[in-house]
């Protein structure tokens, strides 16, 4: 995989391998971030409860809390990572992060334990997604589609490790334990690979392929297209984290047990892999507009299937694997989107933009569900309204060609 942005193309190999370095080392780093401050949380939640006394849903809210935390620090990050590249941004996120998480296993009383949720959100802002997709749109540029599908493939398995690993933690030293072992795994991993793995160099101005700069970031923003975008996005991503939290209440309400329920969750994130495999074909045949268009409607498409097929049961796995698919498309969707609008110029700050409101999705779509299913009569009838949703977003994706001729040679190089 070969870095082939203006600035690497033509650079001494140091500088390619460099990237290459980058990369492996966000692999693991993004990973483990997700793994600790993500997927741990639903396996230890049940013990925190039982512990505390404290009620469930007051500790899914604090954790939900979190997530809005990292959202609306992401455009502060996203500046700090344009101007000055991963390295501190990340370094300063992963050492916030050792803190936070001792302090959320440490927590003597309620309010402890959400200033140090609200501290985590704020270090999820620098480990998660955005600033990693910004790092390796900068040092692949031409290349960037290979790249980030390799980081979101390794990512994927965050829950695969780190619900198991937690589970195995708790289960020896309790709840508490668990999170000062995963607190010590984000100090003796995260913290060196940020500080000295990632590569220095970094331009805050971007770099296109034939040296061409795509519109201020202010014009952009300020643009129909780039609204519509994250319009359309947003929309995508609350249905399609509702889907994955409210599949298993869906299937019970069919009649289906616990074990059908696990299985379909399982094979749905078989197929997000296999929907990250397929992207880079997608982008070589596909125009960024028809691309939006095109995964929102698959979001919207195998959501409103699962709303209307309660079996065979053979079936219903082979739509949650269509649903996964769409999931995992989404994802790298999310990740090119603006650079292939708006070139790589600004992406940084671009993205994390976007990102905002998406982040600010997922963390209300768990809800969304159980707050649909009981006025509209069921879970069917409330993944039919996210089905509706998402196709919204797909119409709003016929909006987000982007109006300058400029950027879209710049994108396009």
């Amino acid at each position: 995989m070969t870095p082939v942005s203006g600035r690497v193309s033509g650079a001494p190999s140091t500088a390619v391998v460099g990237a290459r370095r980058g990369l492996v080392a966000l692999c693991v780093t993004v990973t483990t971030g997700y793994g600790v401050l993500f997927y741990a949380f639903p396996v230890l939640a049940p013990g925190i409860t039982a512990d505390t006394g404290w009620s469930l849903a007051t500790v899914t809210a604090l954790f939900s809390a979190s997530q809005v935390i990292a959202g609306l620090a992401g455009i502060p990050v996203g500046r700090w990572v344009q101007a000055r590249g991963p390295r501190p941004a990340m370094t300063a996120a992963a050492l916030l992060s050792v803190p936070a998480v001792a302090a959320i296993a440490l927590a003597s009383n309620l309010w402890v334990f959400a200033t140090a949720w609200l501290a985590a959100g704020a270090a999820m802002a620098g480990l998660f997604y955005p600033p990693a997709f910004a790092a390796l749109t900068h040092w692949f540029g031409k290349a960037k589609v290979r790249a980030l599908t390799a980081l979101t493939l390794v990512a994927g398995l965050a829950s695969t490790i780190f619900a198991p690993l937690a589970a195995v933690l708790e289960g020896v030293w309790g709840w508490r334990g668990a999170y000062l072992g995963l607190a010590l795994v984000l100090l003796v991993v995260v913290v060196p690979l940020h500080a000295l793995a990632l590569p220095r160099d970094w331009s805050p101005d971007g770099f296109s392929e034939r040296g061409e700069r795509g519109p201020g970031a202010r014009a952009v923003l300020r643009s129909r297209a780039f609204w519509a975008l994250t319009t359309a996005l947003t929309l995508g991503s609350f249905t399609v984290y509702a889907v994955v939290v409210n599949l298993v209440p869906l299937l019970a309400e069919r009649g289906w047990g616990t074990a059908e329920a696990a299985w379909a969750l399982g094979v749905g994130g078989i197929g997000q892999v296999l929907g990250r495999l397929v992207y880079a074909p997608l982008e070589r045949r596909t125009s960024p507009v028809a691309r939006a268009v095109a995964v929102l409607g698959a979001c919207a498409a195998t959501t409103f299937l699962l709303a209307l097929v309660p079996g065979p049961w053979g079936l219903v796995l082979a739509i949650a694997v269509l649903a996964g698919m769409a999931r995992g498309i989404l994802t790298l969707l999310q990740a090119t989107a603006v650079s292939d609008r708006w070139g790589t110029t600004h992406y940084a700050t671009l993205n994390a933009v976007a990102h905002t409101p998406l982040m600010l999705a997922i963390a209300i779509a768990p809800w969304a569900g159980a707050a649909l299913a009981g006025p509209l009569g069921g879970y069917p009838a409330a993944f039919t309204a996210l089905a509706v949703l998402a196709a919204l977003g797909a119409v709003t994706g016929l909006a987000t060609r982007a109006e300058n001729r400029r950027s879209q040679v710049c994108a396009s190089s």
